[in-house]
């Protein structure tokens, strides 16, 4: 039991750092090639736990947001938000898609902290997406020999691609607060702040 409450805490640690973390994939497949925990244990716990990290980041960030943005940048994200609410179809399409991808998830719960948007159906869909995934890399990894998975991480933390879409994301985030929404969508002009 205490082996999965330290896998537990590394998985929440590492979904709470808002870029370069190492993905919840590989610590799951480390797990499950060098140690006698139950995959079957293991994935929904990993997946609680990275869900449990990115909606503290989200929630982090929300407060964060309305102490230090400016009036004019909190309501531009709230016209993206209003935005996005009137077109839940396709948002929960496309947070699906996003939730099964391997792509770094960090942003998109800090995106969405910002624009104040309901964070548990976001990390419900989240957890669902992740606890496919995860299934998939777990069962995967036991056909991966150890070194070659060691370096699939140590690329992945090191490669200038890996560091490059980390960047460009959080360059995403500071842009998404910068667009002045309720004019891009036609609903106004924002209060000066």
């Amino acid at each position: 039991m205490t082996e999965y409450l330290i896998f537990f805490a590394i998985v929440f640690g590492v979904n709470l750092l808002p870029a370069f973390g190492p993905p919840t994939w590989s610590i799951i497949a480390l797990y499950t090639l060098g140690g006698d925990l139950a995959l079957p244990i293991l994935v929904p716990v990993g997946a609680l736990a990275a869900a449990s990290g990115r909606l503290l980041l989200g929630l982090a960030t929300r407060y964060l947001g309305a102490r230090f943005l400016s009036a004019r940048t909190q309501d531009n994200l709230a016209a993206a938000r209003e935005a996005l609410e009137q077109r839940r179809g396709s948002t929960l399409l496309g947070l699906g898609l996003f939730a099964l991808s391997p792509l770094p998830s960090a942003q998109l719960f800090m995106a969405a902290g910002l624009a104040r948007m309901r964070l548990l159906p976001f990390t419900a869909a989240f957890f669902a997406g992740r606890f496919v995934s995860y299934t998939i890399y777990g069962v995967t990894a036991h056909t991966i020999r150890a070194t070659s998975l060691g370096e699939v991480i140590r690329s992945g933390l090191t490669s200038p691609w890996g560091i490059a879409l980390q960047v460009a994301m959080l360059a995403g985030i500071v842009a998404l607060t910068r667009i002045d929404w309720r004019k891009r969508l036609g609903g106004g002009d924002a209060p000066e702040g």
